[in-house]
């Protein structure tokens, strides 16, 4: 079947009022995805509907592909063309088999996977976005174990300070949103020094960057 196409510049990406967790994080990544020039072929289609199912929680969501752009709601109201299953704190990864049409879930699963920065420029990127939150630490301190040796970037300046160690792969998935803080520390790959309210407040700065809130 010949699906149609728009010009990749004009992808717009909608989610709805109220959008719940798993909305914003799919329009999120899709949002990601098309900055980064990721599965515009994907993500310029303008017809089909998907819907995406955690493989362990009740959440489901639906991306709708339409002449306008892409709209993603919670649940599943219609009956979609494709059903994909994914881990949700497995950057998307299938998690069984996609249901109906197969070219088109491979083609959600590719554009909801787009390229993640180096844990340096994600840092960034994140310290820039949260920084002026309520409870912010004045400085946060990254530390890693680069092919070089230890490595640490600090970003900030005053006597609050909080430091974030772990690999450069989970450092960059927390930073750019793709993995979730918490998810990371409780698999031990993620270390932590800093209060328990500081903590409170990483964690709703992660979630800010995760869901774009």
């Amino acid at each position: 079947m010949t699906r149609g196409k728009r010009d990749a510049a004009r992808v717009e990406i909608r989610i709805e009022d109220d959008a719940s967790p798993l909305v914003r994080l799919i329009g999120r990544t899709l949002r990601d995805a098309h900055r980064a020039g990721h599965a515009l072929q994907e993500l310029t289609r303008t017809s089909g509907v998907v819907a995406v199912k955690s493989h362990d929680t009740p959440q489901s969501a639906t991306i709708a592909f339409g002449p306008k752009g892409i709209d993603v709601s919670g649940g599943v109201l219609v009956e979609p063309d494709a059903v994909v299953t994914v881990d949700l704190n497995g950057r998307f990864a299938p998690a069984a088999e996609a249901v109906g049409d197969t070219d088109l879930a491979a083609g959600v699963l590719h554009a909801l996977t787009p390229p993640i920065p180096p844990w340096r420029e994600g840092a960034q990127r994140f310290w820039d976005r949260t920084r002026t939150l309520p409870g912010m630490p004045e400085t946060l301190v990254v530390v890693t174990e680069g092919e070089s040796g230890l490595e640490q970037l600090v970003l900030g300046e005053g006597s609050s300070q909080y430091l974030i160690a772990s690999d450069p792969e989970s450092l960059a998935g927390i930073f750019s949103g793709a993995d979730d803080l918490f998810a990371v520390l409780n698999a031990g790959a993620l270390g932590l020094r800093g209060t328990m309210s500081q903590l409170s407040v990483m964690a709703g700065a992660s979630w800010k960057v995760r869901y774009d809130v």
